[in-house]
């Protein structure tokens, strides 16, 4: 998904959620800076030397979700995704 939120859309995200428990991650997120807006619901994850962002943790219906910003997965070519867009402005 592609939001068009304050933080979502300068950033360029394409989102794809999945449950918290099959994130795999490459870097052990105690070396990820974190950062919270709005009702601080979400933990926004970063790389503090490059500012990349790879994922953020949530809830979804009381769950532990990760929404990944696909962007950062090697060989996942954006232009072949089927996109859904989302206004997240109007939340």
């Amino acid at each position: 998904m592609e939001c068009n939120c304050s933080h979502c859309r300068p950033k360029g995200y394409l989102l794809w959620f999945v449950p918290r428990e099959q994130l795999r991650l490459s870097t052990p997120e105690a070396d990820m800076s974190t950062y919270r807006f709005n009702k601080h619901q979400i933990a926004h994850h970063f790389c503090p030397v490059c500012g990349v962002a790879p994922f953020a943790d949530g809830k979804q219906e009381g769950h532990p979700m990760a929404a990944v910003n696909v962007r950062c997965l090697r060989g996942v070519e954006p232009a072949n995704l089927n996109i859904q867009q989302v206004d997240g402005r109007s939340f």
